[in-house]
């Protein structure tokens, strides 16, 4: 995980918005694919994205309760 200090504000904010759309998009792949091998290559790059966003959101509540 990259140093979340060292976004601005913007840049916080719009990489949360980018990780929220490729996520969206992730799982629409995943409702629309079949088989195990595509299964498990989106449910990972789903759990890599959803640990990135989470680690997003807690920098910038903590940068709110400033």
């Amino acid at each position: 995980m990259p140093d979340l200090t060292s976004l601005s504000t913007t840049e916080l904010s719009d990489r949360i918005g980018i990780l929220r759309d490729n996520l969206r998009q992730l799982t629409e792949q995943a409702a629309a694919q079949s088989g195990a091998a595509n299964e498990e290559r989106l449910a990972d790059r789903i759990e890599t994205q959803s640990k990135e966003l989470e680690g997003l959101l807690k920098e910038q509540e903590r940068r709110e309760r400033k």
